[in-house]
């Protein structure tokens, strides 16, 4: 079991955690529906302040450094546009 370094760094873990299941996840094992409920039910990333978020991608990105899984970083890698934490401009 690991050793987190702060509650946001526990806190995001767990987050990435499920969306990860979820995202791969196929129909037999979870309705489609349901799936899309909960990735679109993760807006809180969307409610956070630009300091807030700044901290999240960068603490996603050393868990990307971390991971040894590929897909596993693949996904981390691409988490800050696929759940909109980047902004536009960006």
């Amino acid at each position: 079991m690991p050793v987190y370094s702060s509650l946001t760094h526990a806190l995001a873990e767990a987050l990435v955690d499920a969306l990860w299941f979820v995202e791969g996840c196929g129909d037999e094992q979870m309705d489609p529906d349901d799936a899309v409920k909960v990735l679109e039910g993760v807006n809180l990333v969307s409610r956070l302040s630009s300091g807030q978020r700044s901290e999240f991608i960068d603490l996603l990105g050393t868990m990307a450094e971390a991971e040894s899984d590929p897909a596993r970083r693949e996904f981390l890698e691409g988490f800050p546009k696929g759940f909109r934490l980047l902004d536009d401009a960006v």
